[in-house]
């Protein structure tokens, strides 16, 4: 599973990052999933954010312009696993 945080390195950015670590890291098989932080403003546009920070799994857009708890990401992984 590929989960990506889209944002410029904002505050609410590295917040979103931070809290999608602890959130794999509650999950049973955190090295199934490779978390990447993306800065480049083509590629959100590409998927549609236009609001930092974004996350998508697995190529699906998530959420934009919110910073999910970690508790809240855990279980947008979890439906998608």
């Amino acid at each position: 599973m590929k989960v990506e945080i889209l944002g410029t390195g904002c505050k609410r950015c590295d917040q979103l990052y931070e809290n999608t670590q602890h959130a794999v890291a509650d999950l049973a098989s955190p090295a199934a999933i490779d978390i990447e932080k993306i800065g480049d403003v083509n590629y959100f546009a590409k998927m549609g954010v236009f609001m930092t920070p974004g996350l998508v799994i697995d190529g699906e857009v998530i959420s934009t312009g919110k910073v999910l708890s970690p508790k809240q990401i855990k279980a947008k992984i979890e439906e998608k696993l």
